[in-house]
């Protein structure tokens, strides 16, 4: 099943089937991992949450589906990913290096104007800021929870019984 398309503010914006957003999608190029390290083209697909990595021949079919090349398709999600490092501009390319909270580095080029890098590690971010501040509310929830469960203690206590 295609992506679906929906309509905001007159423009219309890309959803996948799981009802992300699609905020950029286009070819990269991914080094391998083998011993050779060839530079292979992936299609990316940056959401809210993540990279999602698949095989250009699934440019219509961009979610996992059963059986044959769904072992292909590969999420860095920004909960795992730790930097993105432009390592050099060389030629018409920018090369970069998403490195993950395990350690694992995976490195990527795509042509200078194109701006790939610079908008994961905007994502990945903003992604962060949002989980550290739905973290900062659940602690204040957790507390307020706790104030409330416990009778017979004030929750505010005056300077005097400080002292």
């Amino acid at each position: 099943m295609p992506p679906a398309h929906q309509s905001v503010c007159g423009a219309q914006e890309k959803m996948l089937e799981n009802g992300r957003k699609v905020l950029k999608e286009g070819l990269l190029e991914k080094r391998s991992d083998g011993l050779l390290q060839l530079w292979k083209k992936k299609l990316c697909v940056l959401t809210d949450d993540g990279v999602l990595l698949l095989p250009p021949k699934q440019h219509d079919h961009p979610q996992p589906q059963r059986g044959g090349d769904a072992a292909k398709i590969k999420e860095l999600h920004f909960a795992n990913m730790k930097t993105v490092d432009c390592v050099e501009r060389k030629g018409k390319y920018v090369y970069f290096t998403v490195v993950m909270t395990d350690g694992k580095e995976i490195d990527f080029r795509c042509p200078q104007d194109e701006g790939w890098n610079a908008e994961i590690t905007l994502q990945m971010v903003q992604y962060k800021n949002r989980q550290a501040i739905l973290a900062v509310k659940s602690t204040r929830q957790k507390q307020q929870l706790l104030v409330v469960q416990m009778p017979g203690q004030n929750s505010v206590r005056s300077a005097s019984s400080v002292a």
